[in-house]
């Protein structure tokens, strides 16, 4: 792809998603913005992928100041032991810690997941959160390209390897949930199942927007799923908006530019941005209920062919295969 046809797919992806949320994001600016106000969750445990910086910095520590044990994982030592001592500063909650978790290794998912349940402590909650963007063409340790990869990938192995002990936790009336954080981008992706990997014609816009897409599939079959097992678990999408943060460092010039002078105005904070994923994690109006998009703690539709039951159970059937999973929707479905 050349410069200038790599610097349109850019703008189209960020022109789609801008111009859907900028009237509501002034309308807010303008009204002020007050956060909203959720119950207790003493007691219980959550799982915040990417919860070093960014959204998921804010949803682990407001999570954190509702009295939940939060777990962050990210894969930079340094920057979590100094997000562990500012959400414990602010929130005035021992109960924040950091396991270490890089998405783009198998192994490493798995030694964390393996850490996890050395605790023996119940998990509640856990935030597909973190992520890449726009990133030069590369691969994972596993060989698989990044944004999907670490965006998809590696959210699709750790929720499956955490799906015993969200069961556990779970009671009627009572879910465990699962947020997956996807991105208005989606709205704008293609999934090829023929080249998941981006590797014929590379764009990094499109890699991003396909990575997006997926973990909308990934949830509505995930939830399918859950609901034909009678699995006392919810899964849901968080689409926090255009957000203020580091993610956009790879983006087109332009892009950064308009960040730069006019982001007060037309991107979210990361306090704002995190509040959708907050919301799905704990409010009682979504008790018992999976399948939905939410967007400004609302749910919205996504992309037409998000619905699509037989592209879920294609891309869930490859993830197992590329994860090395067994495939459980034809004994979930037709036992």
């Amino acid at each position: 792809m050349s410069p200038l046809s790599a610097a349109l797919a850019a703008l189209r992806v960020y022109a789609v998603g801008a111009a859907v949320v900028v009237a509501q994001l002034l309308r807010r600016r303008l009204q002020g913005f007050a956060e909203p106000v959720f119950p207790l969750q003493r007691e219980r445990v959550a799982i915040v992928t990417g919860g070093t910086d960014g959204i998921g910095y804010s949803t682990a520590k407001h999570l954190a100041k509702l009295g939940m044990h939060v777990i962050l994982g990210g894969n930079n030592q340094g920057k979590a032991e100094e997000a562990v001592r500012k959400i414990k500063e602010e929130t005035l909650s021992d109960k924040v810690e950091f396991l270490y978790c890089d998405l783009a290794s198998m192994r490493s998912i798995q030694q964390f997941v393996q850490r996890f349940k050395m605790k023996k402590i119940p998990l509640h909650v856990l935030v597909n959160n973190a992520g890449v963007m726009m990133v030069p063409q590369r691969t994972t340790e596993d060989g698989f390209e990044e944004h999907f990869g670490v965006n998809y990938l590696g959210h699709f192995l750790l929720t499956n390897l955490l799906l015993d002990t969200l069961r556990e936790s779970g009671a009627p009336g009572r879910s465990t949930r699962v947020v997956t954080v996807s991105s208005a981008t989606h709205y704008v992706g293609e999934l090829n199942l023929d080249d998941l990997q981006s590797s014929k014609s590379y764009s990094a816009h499109a890699a991003y927007a396909q990575s997006k897409l997926a973990l909308v599939l990934f949830t509505y079959h995930l939830q399918a799923l859950l609901e034909a097992t009678g699995s006392p678990v919810t899964a849901n999408v968080a689409d926090p908006g255009v957000v203020d943060t580091d993610l956009y460092r790879h983006v087109f010039w332009g892009t950064r530019l308009i960040k730069k002078l006019f982001g007060w105005c037309l991107f979210k904070t990361p306090d704002e941005g995190a509040w959708t994923s907050v919301y799905a994690a704990v409010t009682p109006a979504l008790e018992g209920r999976g399948g939905c998009y939410l967007y400004n703690e609302k749910e919205t539709k996504s992309l037409v062919v998000t619905y699509d039951l037989e592209l879920q159970r294609q891309l869930w059937a490859r993830s197992c295969q590329m994860m090395g999973i067994a495939d459980v929707t034809q004994e979930a479905f037709w036992g």
